[in-house]
């Protein structure tokens, strides 16, 4: 299974891919795209359609994308949950579900801890995809949902399958 994370915003929308081969973790590729300057509207449209050429290059089975978190600045929020809409249509586009992570239930995946700081989701990243270059921040970031997704999945599966060994 290929799993696509996705870090939104306009600035820069991180995303990474990984294989996950049981509980096997893997890096594909990562990267950032960028949504630019100007009119809002075409901000989002670079970011769906950059997003649907990475989704074309690596062909993932499913994408994850970090929930937004409200901050003190309304209208920032609210232009982040415009990219993260970019972000998600250009996975449905493709056919792919998508799950939805808040920002601690992913640190928590990644390093254990929900409040840990970028440095340490960086270096627990880095030691689950040995050999991975980050692209940046925000590409990190999205690696640590895609993992994030990868270990809800094998969860998930595990619990399905004990559902069904009891019922059996």
């Amino acid at each position: 299974m290929r799993v696509l994370g996705i870090d939104p915003g306009l600035q820069s929308c991180g995303w990474g891919v990984i294989a996950v081969n049981g509980s096997r973790l893997s890096h594909v590729a990562n990267g950032q795209v960028s949504g630019g300057t100007g009119d809002l509207a075409i901000r989002l449209l670079r970011i769906f359609e950059q997003l649907g050429v990475v989704i074309a290059a690596h062909s993932p089975d499913c994408a994850a994308v970090e929930q937004t978190f409200v901050n003190k600045d309304g209208a920032g929020t609210l232009k982040l949950g415009q990219a993260r809409g970019a972000a998600m249509i250009a996975a449905a586009k493709a056919g792919l579900p998508v799950g939805e992570y808040a920002p601690n239930s992913v640190k928590k995946a990644v390093v254990g801890v929900g409040h840990a700081d970028k440095r340490q989701v960086g270096h627990m990243v880095a030691l689950q995809l040995p050999g991975v270059h980050l692209a940046g921040p925000d590409a990190t970031d999205a690696l640590a949902i895609a993992i994030c997704h990868a270990h809800h999945a094998q969860t998930s599966d595990r619990l399905s399958a004990a559902v069904l060994r009891a019922t059996a």
